[in-house]
Order: C-alpha cells, then sequence, then structure tokens
C-alpha cells in the first residue's frame, strides 16, 4: 500500500510530474528527457506494460510504480496521491514539454502565484503540426496545487479539475503532442476509446437515437472542417475531420446498443 507523504516547507516550491503508462516504449523516452529540467521527482505509474516501458523509465532513474488500471481518472489521481511533491506536473507519455514551456514552467517555480496553470497544447499527426479543425490551441490545466482539485471529466479524456475558489492562470508555450503515427492507428484507437465513451455516457444518463446517429456525425464534420477551418490543415486537416466524424456515429451506435441491451 502506497501512501502520500506528509509535505515540508522545504517541499514547497519543487514539482512532481506524474505519467501513466501502457506499452509506451516508442514515446517514454522522449517525454522523460524533456522533464527533466523542471521536474524534481518524474513518478510514472504503469499498467503491467508487456514492452520495454519499465526497462526505460529505470534507465532515467524515475519512481515507476504498476497499479491496475481502473479508468484514465483513476489511475491520474492514484498518481497524484503518490506523488512527493504537492505541485504536479501532468503529462502523457505521448507528450513533450516544449523549450518555451520549460521556461514558464521555472519562472512559475519561481514565483507560484496561482493555484492552477494551464497552458496550449499543438498535436503532431503522422508528422504534421495540426493548427485547425479544433485542435489547437487545445488548452490543459496540467500544471496544478494537488490540494485544490482532482481528476475527472467523462473517460477516456480526463481533466483536472479546480476547486471553485482556485485561482488559475495561462502560461506560454506548447505542450507538444505526439498522437498518431499513421493513419491506421488512429483509426484502430476509434473502436477503443468509443467504446470507454459510450459506456461513460451511459453510465451518466446520456441518450442516443436514430437522429443523433445520423446528423452528430454530420455536424461534427462541417463544425471540424468547415467552421473551425480544419481545411487549412490539408490533406491531414480532411483525413483528421472524416476521422472524428466517424468516431461521434461510432459512439452514438454503442451508445444505442448498450440502451436497448439494457431494456432488453
Amino acid at each position: 500500500m502506497y501512501i502520500r507523504r506528509e509535505f515540508s516547507s522545504v517541499e514547497s516550491m519543487n514539482i512532481s510530474c506524474i505519467i501513466i503508462t501502457y506499452n509506451e516504449e516508442k514515446n517514454i523516452e522522449r517525454c522523460i528527457k524533456a522533464l527533466q529540467e523542471v521536474a524534481d521527482e518524474i513518478l510514472v505509474v504503469d499498467s503491467f506494460s508487456t514492452d520495454k516501458t519499465k526497462e526505460i523509465c529505470l534507465k532515467y532513474n524515475t519512481r515507476f510504480v504498476e497499479n491496475k488500471f481502473e479508468g484514465y481518472n483513476e489511475q491520474k489521481n492514484f498518481a497524484v496521491e503518490l506523488a512527493t511533491y504537492k505541485y504536479i506536473l501532468s503529462v502523457d507519455a505521448d507528450e513533450v514539454v516544449s523549450d518555451r514551456l520549460k521556461k514558464s514552467i521555472l519562472e512559475v517555480k519561481n514565483n507560484w502565484k496561482a493555484d492552477g496553470y494551464y497552458f496550449n497544447r499543438l498535436t503532431n499527426y503522422c508528422g504534421h503540426w495540426i493548427k485547425h479543425g479544433g485542435w489547437y490551441p487545445d488548452q490543459k490545466l496540467r500544471l496544478f496545487d494537488s490540494r485544490k482539485g482532482t481528476f475527472g471529466g467523462i473517460n477516456p479524456h480526463d481533466k483536472y479539475i479546480m476547486q471553485e475558489d482556485a485561482k488559475i492562470q495561462y502560461i506560454k508555450g506548447d505542450l507538444l503532442h505526439y498522437s498518431y503515427y499513421t493513419i491506421a492507428e488512429h483509426i484502430n484507437q476509434v473502436n477503443k476509446f468509443t467504446e470507454t465513451s459510450a459506456k461513460e455516457a451511459i453510465k451518466r444518463g446520456k441518450k442516443s437515437s436514430i437522429l443523433k446517429i445520423i446528423f452528430s456525425p454530420i455536424w461534427k464534420f462541417i463544425r471540424d472542417y468547415f467552421l473551425r477551418m480544419g481545411f487549412l490543415d490539408g490533406y491531414y486537416g480532411f483525413i483528421i475531420s472524416v476521422i472524428s466524424s466517424h468516431t461521434t456515429f461510432i459512439k452514438y451506435i454503442k451508445i444505442y446498443e448498450l440502451e436497448q441491451n439494457t431494456k432488453s
């Protein structure tokens, strides 16, 4: 059993970086290297990877803990509880702190004024940086005082939810997100994410219908490709908009099926 450590005044401005992983040998080394300048502790909570994730993490002297995966929010809250320091920087294994963002984080460490800090995330898709279609600036609150909130949101899209009285500020610099290396990876991930999303939707009482199945994907494509100017990202902007529309279609089908099975 792991118990969260008591905080001392000496630790007050130190930062624990938390990363949750499962078979991330392709990404984790790049992620860890970028954190070494800003993190006083790098804590990796792994869901029993079967590749070289553990070997790579231990090579960089990270604190490595294995824990059964129950959900993104649950795993990240578990990591927060294990962290040595109360100030937390949360990143995913496929993300990299840019040089400009490092500078901003170091400035915050020297003068911590708010309870939480958010910044932009820039996504790399199949080797191309995507700046439209709703994918940028994609603001994320990932630097925070862990006494002031908790991970929540709807799995698989976790987010850190601050208390109502918390003070939140924006800092400059992009969190670089290396999402999919191939279109096939994106398509394969759709089934996994929509499965989780549909189950979460049912838990929260969200409904589907034939009208939603038909029109929600159409609206999703129009909004992302035209209104959010996904077309400015060229070929990959079109591919992303089509797959995102397809994802919406699949999600509502799965919600509908779960509803019918429940009634049966």
